[in-house]
């Protein structure tokens, strides 16, 4: 079992940038693929970026590739996502998840945080 806390969110101006942070539970953190979602009011929920167990592989969705990094540290439990350049289209409720399975659907993630918001003003 793995429980996910998320937190980091807040609002900020079109231009500005916010560091996400996942916390995660458990001793066997580094075995897991952990993953970035966001869900938008209105829209369904989305992938955002993913990152393999040893922090080598990475994907992202085409609207944040070169604004948006996904990062972890196996010693500390905890993946990041680090937004920047941050436009009104990235508002909304971001999740972390974990999942075995290295993957941008959202289906193949087993354990999922509670989100924390983000909005961006324009």
């Amino acid at each position: 079992q793995v429980q996910l806390v998320e937190s980091g969110g807040g609002l900020v101006q079109t231009g500005g940038s916010l560091r996400l942070s996942c916390a995660a539970s458990g001793r066997t953190f580094s075995s897991y693929t952990m993953g970035w979602f966001r869900q938008a009011p209105g829209r369904e929920r989305e992938f955002v970026a993913v990152i393999n167990w040893s922090g080598v592989i990475t994907n992202y969705v085409d609207s944040v590739k070169g604004r948006f990094t996904i990062s972890r540290d196996n010693a500390k439990n905890t993946v990041y996502l680090q937004m920047s350049s941050l436009k009104p289209e990235d508002t909304a409720v971001y999740y972390c998840a974990a999942g075995l399975a290295f993957s941008t659907r959202d289906e193949t993630f087993d354990y999922w945080g509670q989100g924390t918001q983000v909005t961006v003003s324009s």
